[in-house]
């Protein structure tokens, strides 16, 4: 019992009002950051008891005029830090001159933060190094999460009013899919209710986004089919025996039983994060093994792979996460980002022990409405992502009803086809569908060039 009373004592400890300083230089980057970064904690709930931990990290363009975005990372339970090393952010591990105690840290010259301000957000509570101060707080869901999304921005706004007439975005990949319409709509409420501050809410971006588990999973195996993973006999057979349900089977129903374990067979030894990439098991969180459950990602036991000798495997992109660990892990880190001690006694990458209820199964019934509102919608995919297939987003876009704009048409990035796109409107919502050539889950860190270049087309109101 004492192992479980001790980390609630430090919480307590550590209670404070929000807070947040500003970093000047980070271990393993050389020199001062050429960049405003700012970290710190926004208390939200009635007391405060829930402390979220953001990053933010000002445009080195313009940041009086240029878009401010909230971004949320998957899980649930993925800290934003992952986004900003991995994916969106100015600084990116250098892995060629890292080692397995010393990851190195370079420029990353594809960064989102080139022509936005983005406030990387450990949300929900118990990711990254957000933490609650009593057993209670530290439960969470869906519509919880959202709730305190909303309040985290009204008063991080409140607190940074400069930024107050900057467009503002919510955004945000994977499992956020699920969470950001519900903020996106909190938001708008908000402002139609005449909450202040006023928030000058333009639209939310969406990558690779889940937005009901059982049908982006279902999805799988036309997507297999569609890829060649599966013939067109075993898929016609599948589909007709399971009647397109491949997630609520019934026990009884033998033949569907059959069929997709030989969809299993054909599948299990796929990536299905990026499926042209070696499939590997050991680093939390993989997509490597195709299960017909609810989960998104599956969690395996942190292994040590620094010490397993190069030459007897093959890389794998999970291995690069290893670097993370040891990094935002480290004491001079944690002090040059201004983290409370004791607060969070191991940062993980994804937290998946949260005390979390998933209780909002299909987030549409939230675009549906959103889509009757003045606003503006970007959606995103990595063509190569089996985990959260394109076909599954197109189909709950096509859904909406909503009027087609423009034809399916590929967009370029130096000349060369770097997705297709598509554009529906209703009035006064606009969404873009588009698809990164190549890229898998998420798609910036597959193709961060072609993911720049699309946001900033997008965000500028340019066609892709």
């Amino acid at each position: 019992m004492l192992h479980l009373l001790l980390p609630l004592l430090l919480l307590i400890s550590n209670v404070g009002p929000s807070h947040s300083a500003t970093v000047e230089s980070l271990p393993g980057f050389p020199g001062d950051l050429p960049f405003k970064l700012e970290s710190g904690y926004v208390g939200v709930g009635e007391l405060e008891e829930v402390q979220l931990f953001y990053y933010f990290i000002e445009s080195e363009r313009s940041p009086k005029e240029d878009p401010l975005l909230i971004w949320l990372t998957g899980g649930p339970g993925c800290s934003s830090l992952s986004s900003l090393l991995y994916e969106i952010g100015p600084i990116q591990f250098d892995f060629s001159s890292s080692s397995g105690t010393k990851p190195v840290l370079k420029s990353n010259p594809y960064s989102w933060t080139k022509i936005a301000n983005i406030i990387f957000l450990d949300a929900p509570v118990g990711s990254g190094f957000s933490y609650a101060t009593t057993w209670t707080a530290s439960n969470s869901s869906d519509t919880a999460s959202a709730a305190q999304t909303y309040e985290f921005v009204r008063k991080w706004l409140m607190s940074h009013p400069k930024f107050l007439t900057n467009p503002l975005y919510i955004t945000g990949d994977s499992y956020s899919g699920v969470v950001i319409p519900i903020i996106v709509k909190e938001i708008y409420d908000g402002n139609e209710a005449g909450r202040e501050p006023q928030m000058n809410l333009v639209g939310y971006v969406l990558g690779n986004p889940v937005t009901c588990d059982e049908k982006d999973q279902s999805f799988r195996i036309p997507y297999a089919n569609k890829m060649a993973l599966i013939s067109d006999e075993l898929y016609e057979i599948t589909k007709t025996d399971c009647n397109g349900d491949y997630q609520n089977v019934d026990p009884t129903n033998g033949a569907c039983l059959v069929d997709l374990e030989m969809v299993s067979l054909c599948l299990e030894k796929i990536f299905l994060a990026q499926i042209l990439e070696p499939s590997c098991n050991l680093i939390s969180p993989n997509h490597t093994r195709l299960k017909w459950s609810r989960t998104i990602l599956e969690e395996e036991n942190m292994v040590d792979v620094i010490s397993v000798p190069q030459s007897s495997r093959p890389w794998c992109r999970p291995y690069n996460y290893i670097f993370s660990y040891i990094w935002a892990n480290d004491k001079k880190v944690r002090e040059a980002f201004h983290v409370r001690e004791g607060t969070k006694q191991e940062w993980e990458r994804c937290n998946h022990s949260l005390s979390y209820t998933k209780d909002v199964l299909d987030s549409t019934v939230y675009h549906k409405y959103l889509s009757g509102k003045s606003l503006r919608a970007l959606v995103y995919s990595g063509d190569h992502d089996m985990a959260i297939p394109y076909v599954s987003t197109l189909d709950w876009i096509r859904s909406l009803n909503l009027t087609l704009k423009g034809p399916w048409s590929p967009w370029f990035v130096e000349g060369q086809v770097a997705g297709y796109s598509i554009l529906y409107s209703e009035n006064e919502y606009d969404l873009t569908f588009s698809t990164i050539k190549g890229g898998g889950h998420t798609a910036p860190e597959y193709k961060p060039q072609q993911c720049l270049a699309m946001v900033d087309r997008w965000f500028s109101y340019y066609p892709l």
